[in-house]
């Protein structure tokens, strides 16, 4: 089992995070990690996204990751950072290869057949399906696993509380990517019973 497979098995939804203030990043890193969902991922969206990813560090038992790396230089900075993994909205060859080249488990985002092609012909085999919904949704990925059964998936974009678990019941899927685990609205106490939902999704 590879690394990211590993990370992708540790619960079965994947918070998707777009931190707009920094200061609240540690306190949804810590009742993330105490409903039970240990793998966070900051969205580089926002200015503070690379100092979230920094304070969510300090969580004990918090593996934090990058998403929403295009290039390079935003793989370069959320290394950085501290990074323990790497998401991708989609997949290009100077990404991959500067991703094979630094060791980071990643997952690149793919929604075609010729997308995922490309991202094994870079060696890869655990994708991020995206958009997960407006690509098709289920139906559209039980296609693409027909096909290249070999490969794992966490789907994700609109995949919500409703319907992972239809999305988690495909052998090829290890996990799904979410935020409805931690909406904007949500105090730390809301964000830990909703964590604490998903991950009882395993189940």
């Amino acid at each position: 089992m590879n690394q990211i497979e590993k990370i992708m098995r540790m619960a079965p939804v994947i918070p998707v995070l777009v931190i707009d203030d920094v200061h609240q990043a540690r306190p949804i890193a810590e009742a993330l990690v105490a409903g039970g969902l240990k793998v966070l991922e900051v969205t580089l969206r926002t200015p503070d996204a690379l100092e979230a990813i920094k304070r969510m560090n300090l969580v004990p038992d918090a593996i934090v990751g990058a998403g929403t790396v295009t290039n390079s230089e935003q793989l370069d900075a959320a290394l950085a950072a501290g990074a323990e993994f790497i998401v991708s909205p989609g997949l290009t060859e100077p990404l991959g290869q500067a991703v094979k080249r630094s060791g980071v488990p990643y997952l690149p985002g793919i929604a075609t057949p010729g997308e995922l092609m490309k991202g094994l012909d870079l060696g890869f085999t655990h994708f991020k399906f995206f958009p997960a919904e407006a690509n098709g949704g289920i139906p559209a990925l039980k296609a693409l696993t027909a096909v290249f059964g070999h490969c794992k998936f966490c789907p994700t974009g609109g995949v919500s509380a409703k319907t992972a678990s239809d999305w988690l019941a495909i052998e090829q899927v290890l996990c799904v990517g979410g935020s409805w685990v931690a909406p904007k609205w949500a105090s730390p106490a809301e964000i830990e019973t909703l964590a604490k939902q998903a991950a009882d999704l395993a189940g």
